[in-house]
């Protein structure tokens, strides 16, 4: 088993959700001992989608310039680590009702056509089929699956839409009014989970 640990949250020793994903890990690799674990830190920065990277990835430019190739570098890199997943466990802390930009950006560049989905006549078709999505989601106001939740059915629907569709979430939500009770929710959640 492959496994793809991302984190992004701002919060460091004080996020939830990374220790969230920490605890996921722990689990998939006491069941999985010869595990391995590629871990992303999506704090440390990931690019923004732009013209350039347009122009690099998008348009594929038969002789790609120097700075072109580092784009399609980068790029190839963090879906060259989904591709070889077998389980993913992403981070989703929740700032200002949505998914961090960090994340979002990874989205970006993960979502190619032609390497992580294509185009059919029948329609769109993910590329990234087999694998499951472990998500841990926590917000300190935000309740999952609520009307003001826009992260987490956006992230099923990326994922879905790459063919990736075995998503579980372990969520710890609505800390900020009552922290154990979100906490043991996701402790609960974490229980049940199968590794």
């Amino acid at each position: 088993m492959n496994i793809l640990h991302i984190d992004s949250a701002i919060t460091g020793e004080a996020s939830v959700s990374r220790k969230l994903t920490a605890d996921i890990v722990a689990k998939l690799t006491a069941a999985n001992p010869e595990a391995t674990v590629t871990y992303r830190d999506l704090n440390e920065g990931v690019p923004p989608i732009d013209t350039d990277w347009f122009k690099a990835i998008r348009l594929a430019p038969e002789n790609p310039t120097a700075d072109q190739q580092r784009l399609i570098a980068t790029s190839d890199a963090y879906l060259a680590e989904v591709q070889a997943a077998d389980v993913l466990v992403i981070g989703l802390p929740i700032y200002n009702f949505t998914l961090t930009a960090q994340l979002k950006n990874w989205l970006d560049q993960i979502a190619r056509a032609g390497k992580s989905f294509r185009y059919t006549a029948e329609g769109p078709e993910g590329l990234l089929k087999g694998k499951r999505a472990l998500i841990a989601y926590s917000a300190a106001g935000t309740p999952i699956g609520s009307d003001v939740d826009f992260a987490s059915a956006y992230l099923r629907h990326m994922l879905g839409f790459m063919g990736i569709t075995d998503v579980d979430f372990v969520a710890a939500d609505r800390l900020a009014m009552d922290r154990e009770a979100g906490l043991a929710r996701a402790q609960d959640a974490l229980d049940k989970l199968a590794a």
